[in-house]
């Protein structure tokens, strides 16, 4: 793995160990990041491929902490004039300080989580851009009311080295691919339209049998024929049963984040200095998980090199800790959970979510649906806003549907889901037995940086949440 990173570039692995060695002497934590990644992405649109690109990346990310200061610098410059300039550099964070415990490396605990394999070299291009022809005829033939078709194969692949103080080196390679669908459909001058999408830290070859794509096409034309016959939401405070799987992207925004451990150290979380405290209606338990084995959040090791791991956040209502990386661990005086992660070599890590789920309870999801005598089904979300030191979120419904007397009824458009994540925890009434995870579609921003992510809940019954809609 060193001996790829290295070649075709100025620098040699015991070069690059001596200068972090130098740059990291007497600061509390640091290391050398090395990455080299490449991307591909194909995308067929209105009967021909639109797009077809290719990129590859190298570079270094060299980090120095002292204390609650960090110095860092990035370059694509793989030269040891290049990281020796780095190292003056981020050596200024420790000007004047000595630290009195460097913090210890990482346990070498990890297992792999996925294959080392190159998902852009399999399939070749040219049966990509077959697949990606045939998934347009397929929609185009499906239903009469299709007008406009997406298709996109995205893949990526990054090896990774950790070099930190003392000569410990940390090594991974990241498969991750992602195909997704879009439609609009088209009835009497009203169009609308529907998507779907899948993906993880696999091969292709997971996601692209005739059987996978057609259930995808399949399923972005049902949500655009949904919202095609839908009508204006209702606006006001009801109950809403949030359907399973890919509805906890709401969760991950509004209480995710605030169970980070930065914005606890700093006090800028709702949540911070709740340890122990109920914080959530019984039976609520909320996990963070980065080892579950070929899910696009998961990582076999975080961006410092920590194993990933299960780690309990809410536990039957109550607080029980926050997501860590190695800094904010250190400060907190609490152990990392393996969630120090960054977009890429040119961003300094940060604790993160990896793979955010609300365990499943005792209640079946039709139960759960019959008990709610007016208000809102919401199977499916789009973007939203939140506000991280309240929790306050606004979330659009991409597939919502009006419920009277225990039965789904209408569907409904335009519908917003307006509250805030402290509130919404203790409002939780039924937890389905149902939980899933999403398909692996998730991006997650933060501070600028993106990165993949994986959500998932059972379904749940809400009471008194603000619904915002266009009915009048």
């Amino acid at each position: 793995m060193s001996d790829f990173l290295f070649s075709d570039c100025d620098l040699s692995l015991k070069e690059a160990e001596t200068i972090t060695n130098e740059a990291l002497k007497g600061a509390d934590d640091g290391e050398l990041y090395l990455e080299r990644g490449a991307s591909e992405s194909l995308t067929f649109d209105d009967g021909r491929l639109k797009t077809a690109s290719f990129d590859t990346s190298r570079g270094f990310g060299l980090r120095c902490v002292a204390g609650e200061t960090t110095g860092f610098a990035q370059g694509t410059d793989m030269t040891k004039s290049a990281l020796l300039r780095a190292a003056e550099a981020v050596s200024l964070a420790k000007a004047g300080y000595e630290s009195a415990s460097p913090s210890a490396a990482p346990k070498r605990t990890n297992t792999s989580l996925y294959p080392d394999i190159d998902p852009i070299a399999d399939p070749e291009f040219g049966p990509k851009v077959e697949l990606l022809q045939a998934i347009d005829a397929y929609c185009r033939a499906k239903d009469p009311h299709v007008v406009q078709v997406s298709a996109t194969m995205s893949a990526t692949r990054k090896a990774i080295t950790i070099l930190r103080a003392g000569g410990e080196r940390y090594d991974d390679v990241r498969p991750l691919v992602r195909l997704s669908v879009s439609v609009t459909v088209e009835k009497e001058g009203r169009r609308e339209n529907g998507y779907a999408g899948t993906g993880g830290r696999a091969a292709y070859s997971q996601y692209i049998d005739e059987e996978n794509w057609k259930a995808l096409a399949d399923e972005a034309i049902r949500s655009a024929l949904v919202n095609l016959r839908a009508v204006p939401a209702p606006a006001g405070t009801m109950d809403v049963v949030l359907g399973p799987g890919w509805p906890g992207v709401l969760l991950h925004e509004a209480i995710g984040h605030g169970l980070e451990g930065d914005f606890n150290r700093k006090g800028t979380s709702a949540f911070t200095g709740m340890i122990g405290q109920r914080i959530a209606a019984p039976g609520v338990t909320v996990i963070d998980d980065g080892s579950l084995a070929g899910l696009r959040g998961s990582l076999t090791i975080d961006d410092e090199g920590t194993p990933t791991e299960r780690t309990v956040l809410i536990e039957d209502g109550i607080l029980k800790g926050y997501m860590q990386d190695r800094m904010n661990a250190r400060l907190m005086k609490v152990a990392t959970t393996g969630n120090g992660r960054r977009e890429s070599f040119a961003h300094a890590p940060m604790p993160r979510m990896t793979n955010t789920f609300m365990l499943g309870g005792n209640t079946p999801a039709g139960e759960i649906i019959a008990n709610l005598k007016d208000g809102i089904y919401a199977p499916n979300f789009g973007g939203g806003q939140v506000d991280i030191t309240s929790g306050k979120f606004v979330f659009q419904c991409t597939e919502a549907y009006r419920v009277r007397n225990g039965k789904i009824e209408e569907p409904v458009k335009g519908a917003t889901l307006i509250g805030d994540g402290p509130t919404v925890l203790t409002q939780i009434k039924h937890i389905g037995d149902d939980m899933a995870l999403d398909p692996g579609i998730g991006v997650c921003g933060k501070a600028g940086q993106g990165i993949p992510v994986g959500v998932g809940q059972p379904t749940l019954y809400i009471e008194n949440l603000t619904v915002g809609g266009s009915a009048v």
